[in-house]
């Protein structure tokens, strides 16, 4: 019997890496848009007033960032859930014909 390196295994993995990429790059967001307010909050009125209408759209930024936070987490979730149930067929394939 010989066993593939395109099993669901190495697929599992796989979401996993890239789920785990997606949680990095949106926390890197979130955390960069979180320093860009502690310097708003240090600035002068009148650069507080013109960068107000650019926080909106930073708000909506922080919001997609958490959003894709939240992807990347149930990702990686499904990623091992595919690895275990093909590291289980695996095993389940071992004892049955050896």
């Amino acid at each position: 019997m010989e066993i593939s390196g395109n099993t669901a295994f190495y697929a599992g993995l796989s979401t996993i890496q890239t789920g785990q990429n997606r949680v990095d790059q949106a926390a890197s967001q979130i955390a960069s848009s979180t320093i860009e307010r502690s310097v708003t909050s240090q600035s002068s009125e009148v650069q507080v007033d013109r960068l107000r209408s650019v926080d909106r759209s930073q708000q909506s930024d922080l919001a997609s960032s958490v959003v894709e936070m939240s992807q990347g987490k149930f990702q990686v979730e499904l990623g091992v859930k595919v690895a275990k149930a093909s590291d289980e067929v695996l095993g389940t394939l071992i004892d049955t014909y050896a």
